[in-house]
């Protein structure tokens, strides 16, 4: 059901943006930190958006969210994320499928874009590291 996926969806956006901070921490490389701070807002972004979308459709937002564990190598949470980002879009590409109601399209279509993005950019960091 959309209103579960976009629970789903949610709850991972959340996760990620607080797995990025901790990401953040391991580099002091101003190369490295523009990409995760860049996949940071994005998620910020992804999660609000979703938030909004989820209380347009149930009149309630999805609470008591919790965070993911600290990385620990940035080499190592490069690659989680990287595996992340490419369900995260894939998902988003199911849910495409089956909006309830147009006001989903764009919010979903941007998240799979940037989410393909950000995998892109992790995948370069992991190689690179």
């Amino acid at each position: 059901m959309f209103t579960d996926q976009l629970r789903e969806a949610i709850e991972e956006e959340y996760k990620a943006y607080h797995f990025y901070k901790s990401m953040a921490s391991l580099t002091k490389d101003p190369y490295w930190l523009d990409f995760i701070h860049h996949a940071m807002e994005d998620e910020k972004s992804h999660y609000e958006m979703f938030q909004q979308l989820y209380y347009m459709l149930t009149g309630s937002f999805v609470q008591s969210l919790r965070k993911p564990g600290p990385c620990d190598s940035l080499k190592s949470c490069a690659k989680k994320a990287v595996r992340d980002e490419l369900e995260a879009a894939e998902l988003y590409k199911v849910m495409l499928l089956e909006i309830p109601i147009p006001e989903a399209y764009n919010p979903l279509f941007l998240a799979m874009h940037d989410e393909t993005e950000h995998a892109i950019r992790f995948s370069m960091m992991y190689n690179a590291l």
